[in-house]
């Protein structure tokens, strides 16, 4: 019965934290909860929950993790900051009034960065700067 307050006490209170590591004992204090019921005596239960809890800790915490808060390598590789400084291939001529660009597979609208310069399909150009969503481009 203890292991199972214990394990209601560590949800709750991980609602609250929210870094894991009280689910991962209050997944241990299950286990151990269950080896209670089947008849263990107490130190056989202690045992399941620091095995469980330490296991936990160290495989299951860890890609839950990355799985929820994986801001680091998902920030860098989204959003304007990939595409301003990206290469792109002209698909229709761009100059001053219209133009179509793909990026990365996408298509874009586009304008040159200097307006008096005008590019056409199948010249490779950079992204210098995202306006809305056209993207000004330029020729190295």
């Amino acid at each position: 019965m203890w292991w199972l307050l214990l394990a209601a006490v560590a949800v709750i209170a991980e609602l609250f934290t929210g870094t894991f590591v009280l689910l991962m004992l209050a997944a241990g204090a299950l286990v151990a909860s269950l080896v209670g019921l089947a008849g263990a005596p107490g130190w056989i239960q202690g045992i399941a929950f620091v095995v469980v809890s330490v296991l936990s800790l160290a495989v299951v915490r860890p890609w839950m993790k990355h799985r929820w808060f994986r801001q680091d390598a998902d920030a860098a590789s989204m959003g304007l900051a990939v595409t301003e400084g990206a290469d792109a291939l002209v698909v229709e001529r761009v100059d001053a009034d219209n133009g179509l660009v793909k990026i990365g597979g996408e298509l874009w609208r586009a304008r040159p960065y200097d307006a008096t310069k005008t590019y056409v399909p199948g010249d490779r150009v950079r992204v210098v700067k995202v306006d809305g969503a056209t993207a000004l481009v330029w020729r190295d």
